[in-house]
């Protein structure tokens, strides 16, 4: 399913991507081949790169929702392009401020070509974004094309505020649970949200539908956060691609570790060593295990999970992209543990 909705929208989506980041000037040797090195396009000399970098779900979901609502989902690729555009940018950034090596299995776009390289071009690729985003102007009502404009500058402050958490998390001793659904709410579910909302705009300009579809999003980032914690920590190595419980080596305080140390004052005393080697990995997964916290945690991502349905439901989709939209959102959680 996921191969038929990238070979009847992503042509398409890439082709307006390419056609904005055509703005970045030729005048600038190097430059543009950091931003299509970035989108996956080319290598780091600027040689067609045939292997994808990403699955471009937000952008998709984004697609998917306009037609859902009842329009076209052509006349949403420009905003489709700013909000992967916008993505990526983050990503550059994130990297950056990460210390991540890689990404997608190649260099991070800092590391190949430095530190100040990097944030420039991802400053690139955020004003690349706003020039997507502008070429919807024609095609909506001017009070449509206002309240899409609102809602993706408020979601970049969400990006960024909610990766400022992240960071401030990294030494904040204490984090509750709380906090950090308060996080992820910004860092991963705040662009899947703004999609859901500005594709459902585009569709049928209706404020009242839109907000379910944002609802829907919301909820749906959410959840799936935290299947990703679940697989940080009791995924296949073979679906997952890295090694087992590799958040609990690199102490990432993700939803199941949080709870856990909120539960068990011996899990509490393990995080503290100075040094963390295998040996207190197997022990640490062995005090969630006893602790149940898989269970509960799974349990927190069908609760959010749950709400995202309820949410699409009552925005009433339409049409083969409503039932593409569900086959979609489904094939999300399927990543095995």
């Amino acid at each position: 399913m996921f191969a038929q909705l990238t070979q009847t929208y992503l042509p398409e989506l890439d082709s307006t991507m390419r056609r904005v980041a055509d703005r970045i000037p030729v005048e600038a040797p190097g430059f543009g081949v950091m931003i299509r090195y970035a989108l996956g396009w080319v290598d780091e000399n600027d040689q067609p790169f045939h292997r994808p970098t990403g699955k471009r779900i937000r952008p998709l979901l984004l697609l998917l929702c306009a037609e859902a609502a009842g329009g076209s989902w052509q006349a949403a690729l420009p905003a489709a392009a700013a909000v992967e555009l916008l993505h990526n940018f983050s990503l550059i950034h994130d990297d950056i401020q990460d210390n991540s090596p890689t990404r997608h299995k190649r260099p991070t776009v800092w590391k190949v070509w430095g530190q100040a390289n990097a944030i420039n071009a991802g400053d690139a690729l955020f004003a690349l974004a706003y020039c997507a985003l502008e070429e919807l102007s024609g095609a909506l009502s001017p009070q449509t094309f206002f309240r899409i404009g609102r809602i993706f500058n408020a979601t970049t402050l969400e990006l960024t505020r909610g990766q400022h958490l992240d960071m401030r998390f990294e030494r904040q001793p204490v984090v509750s649970v709380d906090e950090y659904i308060s996080m992820i709410s910004g860092k991963s579910a705040a662009l899947i949200a703004a999609c859901a909302e500005i594709g459902a705009l585009v569709g049928c300009q209706d404020e009242q539908t839109a907000a379910q579809y944002a609802a829907f999003g919301l909820n749906l980032g959410i959840a799936f956060q935290i299947h990703d914690d679940l697989l940080g920590i009791w995924g296949d190595p073979a679906v997952t691609g890295k090694s087992a419980a590799t958040d609990i080596l690199s102490r990432k305080k993700s939803l199941p570790v949080l709870y856990g140390l909120s539960q068990s004052a011996e899990l509490v005393s393990l995080y503290r060593r100075e040094t963390f080697n295998d040996a207190d990995v197997q022990e640490a997964v062995t005090i969630l295990n006893r602790l149940k916290v898989f269970k509960y945690t799974q349990k927190q991502e069908e609760k959010y999970y749950r709400l995202a349905v309820d949410s699409l439901n009552r925005a009433s989709p339409q049409g083969a992209a409503a039932q593409q939209l569900v086959q979609l959102v489904d094939s999300l959680f399927k990543r095995d543990y």
